[in-house]
């Protein structure tokens, strides 16, 4: 529970998302409107190479408490970081790092979000994938908005 009484809540709604690459530019398959679908069949896989990352643009100022990943595996990122937006100095700033094992399941990674953000950047700075490609069936952020 949040120290205010509150459970974290989903933080996607309204949110605007942008993501490095599409397999073989192919977004209508595997575009990151899948991210958040809620259908365990559909996915956003990206491109080969490594720096692929998830960028997330916040109607409001947040503070993020975790994210929730559900990657597949042998396509998982190895070193992850997440970098927020300071809605203060609107300046990008590390929050923290990240290392998913390389399974199919859901893992929920908890973030250090020192101040509040209007972007979330996740990235995958390399991958259990030889060729550096990222695949992600579900993508869940949870926190709480900033009155």
């Amino acid at each position: 529970m949040m120290e205010n009484g509150q459970d974290p809540l989903s933080l996607l709604a309204e949110t605007k998302c942008s993501v490095s690459s599409v397999l073989n530019r192919d977004v209508k398959q595997y575009g990151k409107q899948f991210l958040f679908d809620g259908d365990e069949e559909t996915c956003w896989n990206s491109d080969q190479g490594e720096q692929q990352h998830i960028a997330l643009q916040f109607p409001t100022a947040v503070i993020i408490t975790s994210v929730v990943i559900r990657f597949q595996g042998g396509f998982v990122g190895k070193e992850c970081r997440a970098e927020g937006r300071s809605v203060a100095s609107s300046s990008m700033y590390h929050m923290c790092d990240f290392f998913p094992e390389d399974i199919n399941a859901v893992q929920r990674f908890e973030i250090t979000c020192a101040e509040p953000v209007d972007r979330l950047r996740l990235v995958f700075s390399s991958s259990t994938d030889f060729f550096g490609r990222i695949t992600i069936y579900h993508l869940g952020v949870l926190g709480h908005m900033v009155k």
